[in-house]
């Protein structure tokens, strides 16, 4: 297959680029967005949990179009700036609690949930923007955030997003090669933030969060 256009590591032929082109041609009518969907399904183009990366294929076909190898019709719609409408929480939504100073054994049975896209996500945010030294930042794509609630409080929070394409002193100490870190970059996850809260004084609780986490994330990294 001779290239003609490289995109994020994907090689794309030239009989690959006609392809988009007929596409586009045969649907006059259809936005970007529908458009780049067909162009999943056309080249059943999915992400390891079966979903369409409608998203990557959007950004490939307006390369294509700004290096003049198609023509994609005018864009109907402009996205939000996403820094203006995912403002950080302006304060912290739970007040500081008094000490909370144990064992993990004494601290009890903890709660692990997974709240993005649910009520308590808001509260997740508000945690991170007043306790974390980064602060709040609203992930981009793929992403998982966890809250841990004890004796019927919030006591820690933990982000997680799709692993960065190049990461150099990551990829070493793997022994990736170029080639082995495109074939298995979708098996890692990229811990963004970790929050104990800070009147949370528990021994070995960082440690035992991770690998609970661990346990569970590539389940419910199916489940987004």
């Amino acid at each position: 297959m001779q290239c003609e256009f490289a995109y994020r590591g994907r090689k794309v032929s030239a009989s690959e680029i006609e392809f988009i082109r007929q596409l586009i041609a045969a649907h006059p009518a259809l936005s970007r967005r529908r458009l780049s969907a067909k162009l999943c399904e056309g080249w059943n183009w999915v992400q390891p949990n079966g979903h369409p990366r409608d998203m990557v294929a959007r950004s490939l076909m307006l390369e294509l179009h700004r290096a003049g190898h198609i023509q994609l019709p005018a864009q109907r719609f402009r996205p939000p700036n996403n820094a203006a409408r995912h403002r950080a929480p302006a304060s912290p939504l739970a007040p500081e609690a008094p000490p909370l100073e144990c064992s993990l054994a004494e601290l009890g049975p903890l709660a692990i949930r997974q709240v993005r896209r649910t009520p308590e996500e808001k509260l997740f945010g508000s945690l991170m923007q007043g306790h974390h030294y980064l602060a709040y930042t609203q992930p981009v794509g793929e992403h998982l955030k966890y809250l841990v609630w004890a004796q019927g409080k919030p006591i820690a929070c933990l982000a997680w997003s799709s692993a960065p394409r190049h990461l150099g002193p990551r990829d070493r100490f793997i022994g990736w090669s170029a080639p082995q870190r495109r074939a298995n970059l979708h098996l890692l996850a990229y811990n963004t933030r970790f929050l104990i809260l800070p009147w949370v004084r528990v021994p070995h609780l960082a440690s035992h969060l991770l690998a609970q986490v661990a346990r569970r994330i590539a389940a419910d990294w199916q489940d987004l």
